[in-house]
C-alpha cells in the first residue's frame, strides 16, 4: 500500500482531537517522565539528525503507554542563548522574533512527524512564565551565598566585540570572522558548583549510567589528594604556593613555572625581561584554554628573571612563565620536577634546564627519564631510601611543622560562569544600586521583563546598558 498524506493527517487529527498523548497526573499508580533534550531554535528548521535523536525515546514512550504507564512526554525549545543570537544577527531579524519563527516551523515538523508529545505541556525557554522560574532559581542560589561575582579572564573579539565559548575559538582566531582571539578580564556571575565537587564525586556510583561516562564525569571533577607547599621569593617580600600531588619530588624541583596570567608575575619580573614577559602574555592572551592544555601542543615559555627559594634546600630556582600553566587550576604555579613529569622534562628539555633524578625504581621496574611511577627517594637528604607513598606525607608534615605547608585536595572541576555581554537571554534579577550595591529583585516583582526594544548588535557591553527603562528602576 502506497504513503498516502490524507491517511496521515486524518490520524494526525484524531490524535489531537482526543488528546491521545495527554498526560493525566492524577493516575498515580504508573507514571513515567519521558524527556529527550530539547532543540535549539537558531535554525530555520529542524534536520533528520534531530529525529535521530527524538525516535528512539517517542518508540520507548509508546512501549510504556502499552504496558500501561501514563507517560508525561513533554517537548520545548531551548530558546535563549547565543547560537539563536547569532542567527538573528547574520539575518538582521530580532531574536524574538526570529526564535519564535523557528519555533512555528519546528513545531509543524514535529507535528507532523507523529510524535506522542503532549504539546499541552511545551515549554519555550525565552518566554516570561518560563525564564521567572530561572530568575527564582537564581535568587535562592544568591541567597545561599552559590551565587557571585568575580573578575574572569574570557576570550573576546575584537572585530565581533564579543565574548566567544572556547569553542569558538579555532586555532586561537575567531570561527566567525577569523579575528585573532583575546583574552578580557570582565566581571561575571558565577555558580559555587565546587562547593558540591565532593558530593558529586560520591553520588556517582548510585546513578544507572554507562561506566564510561561516570569516567568522563570522574574527570570533569578531578579530584587531586596533594599539598600547597610555599616558596619565598629571592630578594623579595613575597611567598607564593604550588599545589602538587608529588610532594616525594620535592627535592627534584629546578626550576618553578607561573602562569602568564598571575597576579605576581607583574611583581617579580625584572626590568632585563620585562619586554619579553609583556609579550609572552599577549601571546598566551590569544590561545584559548583547550590550546594550552593540548598534550600535543610545544610547551613554550619565558624567563622572568625571578628566583625562587627551594623550602627543603635552599637553592634559587628560575621562575618562568608557561601558557600550559593556568592561573585558574590549583593555585596558577607550579613546582617542575623535570626527572619525575613529562611535560617538566619536554619543558626543560626545550630550555635547557637542570634534570635532578630524585627517585628510583623498585626492583624490576624501568626508571629511564622522565620516571613517573612512585619508587624509592634518593638524593633527598633525611628522606633518602623512604618509599613515595610514605616520603609524600613525611615532607608535608615537616613543612607543615614549620608553616610553609599544607595537605590540600584540588578539583580541576570549576565555577559555572553563567553570565554574558549579550542580549538574548533571561536578565539576571538585581539591582545594581550606587548605595546599597548588589540588591536582589523580591521574588513577588518576577519575572524582569527582557525588553524588545533593544539594539542587539555586540557592542562589547550588555546591549541592555542603553535601555533606559531597564537600568533605572527603584
Amino acid at each position: 500500500m502506497a504513503y498516502s498524506v490524507d491517511v496521515d493527517r486524518k490520524w494526525q487529527k484524531r490524535w489531537e482531537e482526543t488528546k491521545l498523548y495527554k498526560f493525566n497526573p492524577e493516575n498515580v499508580d504508573k507514571k513515567l517522565y519521558c524527556l529527550e533534550m530539547f532543540s535549539y531554535p537558531s535554525g530555520a528548521k529542524l534536520h533528520v539528525g534531530h529525529w535521530y535523536n527524538y525516535g528512539p525515546t517517542d518508540s520507548w514512550a509508546r512501549m510504556k503507554r502499552m504496558q500501561g504507564y501514563e507517560v508525561f512526554h513533554p517537548m520545548g525549545f531551548d530558546a535563549f542563548g547565543l547560537p539563536a543570537e547569532n542567527y538573528a544577527i547574520k539575518t538582521g531579524i530580532h531574536p524574538y522574533d526570529s526564535t519564535m519563527e523557528n519555533i512555528r516551523t519546528m513545531e509543524k515538523q514535529l507535528r507532523e512527524m507523529g510524535a506522542t508529545f503532549d504539546w499541552d505541556y511545551e515549554v519555550i525557554t525565552c518566554l516570561p512564565e518560563y525564564y521567572k522560574w530561572t530568575q527564582w532559581i537564581f535568587l535562592k542560589l544568591f541567597e545561599a551565598g552559590l551565587a557571585y561575582r568575580k573578575k574572569a579572564p574570557v576570550n573576546w573579539c575584537p572585530s565581533c566585540q564579543t565574548v566567544l565559548a572556547n569553542e569558538q575559538v579555532i586555532d586561537g582566531k575567531c570561527e566567525r570572522c577569523g579575528t585573532e582571539v583575546t583574552k578580557k578580564d570582565l566581571t561575571q556571575w558565577f555558580f559555587k558548583i565546587t562547593a558540591y565537587a565532593e558530593e558529586l564525586l560520591e553520588k556517582l556510583d548510585e546513578l544507572d549510567w554507562p561506566e564510561k561516562t561516570k569516567i568522563m564525569q570522574r574527570n570533569w571533577i578531578g579530584k587531586s589528594d596533594g599539598a600547597e607547599i610555599e616558596f619565598k621569593v629571592d630578594g623579595k617580600d613575597l611567598t607564593f604556593k604550588v599545589f602538587t600531588t608529588r610532594a616525594d619530588t620535592l627535592y627534584g624541583a629546578t626550576y618553578v613555572v607561573i602562569a602568564p596570567e598571575h597576579e605576581i608575575v607583574d611583581l617579580i619580573t625584572t626590568d632585563e625581561y620585562k619586554q619579553a614577559v609583556e609579550e609572552y602574555k599577549e601571546y598566551a592572551r590569544k590561545q584559548s584554554e583547550i590550546e594550552r592544555l593540548s598534550t600535543e601542543k610545544e610547551k613554550t615559555g619565558v624567563f622572568t628573571g625571578a628566583y625562587a627559594i627551594h623550602p627543603l634546600t635552599g637553592e634559587k630556582l628560575p621562575i618562568w612563565i608557561a601558557d600550559y600553566v593556568l592561573a585558574t587550576y590549583g593555585t596558577g604555579c607550579v613546582m617542575a620536577v623535570p626527572a619525575h613529569d613529562e611535560r617538566d622534562y619536554e619543558f626543560a628539555t626545550k630550555y635547557n634546564l637542570p634534570i635532578k633524578r630524585v627517585i628510583k625504581g623498585i626492583g624490576d621496574v624501568e626508571d629511564s627519564l622522565p620516571f613517573v611511577e612512585y619508587g624509592v627517594l634518593i638524593d633527598s637528604g633525611e628522606f633518602t631510601g623512604i618509599k613515595s607513598e610514605e616520603a609524600r606525607i613525611k615532607i608535608v608534615e615537616k613543612l607543615k611543622q614549620e608553616g610553609r605547608a599544607e595537605f590540600k585536595v584540588n578539583y580541576r572541576l570549576r565555577d559555572w560562569l553563567v553570565s554574558r555581554q549579550r542580549y538574548w537571554g533571561a536578565p539576571i534579577p538585581v539591582i545594581h544600586c550606587e548605595r546599597c550595591g548588589i540588591v536582589p529583585v523580591p521574588e513577588e516583582d518576577l519575572p524582569v521583563l527582557l525588553p524588545y526594544d533593544v539594539e542587539f548588535a555586540p557592542t562589547g557591553e550588555s546591549p541592555l546598558k542603553k535601555h533606559e527603562g531597564f537600568m533605572n528602576v527603584t
